[in-house]
């Protein structure tokens, strides 16, 4: 089955970066999420208590942006990833961070990842 459970161009303003600059600031970030399930029960049931709810998700998303404070996008996706595979019921995911103001000349930068359970 792959079902997709999915966020797209969730904004974030966080402290992120590796110079000591960035990490004293607050800096866009915008962030997809494509999360592998199955919603079978959720579809048949019509509860969200059988869905992975996107809504919380993106409240994880947020508060791991802004506890953690990562000087990488890297990194900052790999923990996102291992918290989403680790706390919801799916199978994989697929997180890009954007970070559209880190280079003048482009529309954005970042990083790509998909991890498995």
């Amino acid at each position: 089955m792959s079902d997709v459970v999915f966020v797209q161009g969730l904004k974030i303003d966080t402290v992120v970066g590796v110079y000591d600059w960035e990490q004293a600031i607050r800096q866009s970030l915008i962030i997809d999420a494509k999360i592998s399930c199955d919603i079978s029960q959720a579809a048949a049931t019509d509860d969200v208590a059988h869905a992975v709810n996107y809504k919380t998700v993106c409240e994880d998303i947020e508060r791991i942006c802004h506890e953690m404070k990562a000087k990488l996008l890297e990194s900052l996706a790999e923990s996102i990833c291992r918290y989403i595979l680790d706390h919801y019921p799916c199978h994989s995911i697929t997180l890009t961070i954007h970070k559209p103001n880190a280079i003048k000349q482009a529309n954005s930068v970042g990083v790509s990842i998909t991890r498995n359970k």
